[in-house]
């Protein structure tokens, strides 16, 4: 069984909903391709949804880990890529819905110019590690 310790993170990390490090002991490691979602399986476009594209790729990335036996809470670190830093925050925001509080992942927010589609204003990347 993976033990894992969230080490706890100053006021900013907090609000900001990621931990400074997480230690993990045993456990599999599920790499996990960078997950966006300019529209969803019905073919409703998000272009233009911040909110709804982080959602979408939450859910698409937990679809995933269920697959691979794992679950949200299994991810220790994430790197997140958004076109637009004026959303960074919202971003932290809407991140605290898929996380328990104090166990958020490590994590690294990055501003980049373009994503794989114009549509896209996000992408999240993820290391999780199953039981």
């Amino acid at each position: 069984m993976a033990e894992r310790e969230f080490l706890p993170g100053d006021a900013r990390q907090q609000e900001r909903a990621y931990s400074p490090a997480v230690k993990v002991k045993g456990g599999t490691t599920v790499y996990l391709a960078g997950y966006g979602a300019f529209q969803d399986e019905a073919g409703k476009s998000y272009a233009g949804d911040f909110d709804g594209q982080v959602r979408l790729s939450f859910e698409r990335i937990r679809r995933t880990l269920e697959k691979a036996g794992g679950k949200l809470d299994d991810i220790v670190t994430m790197t997140v890529f958004i076109t637009d830093m004026a959303h960074g925050t919202r971003f932290t925001q809407l991140r605290k819905e898929f996380f328990q509080e104090g166990r958020y992942p490590a994590s690294a927010l990055i501003g980049i110019k373009a994503l794989a589609r114009p549509e896209m204003m996000v992408e999240i990347q993820a290391i999780a590690v199953l039981d």
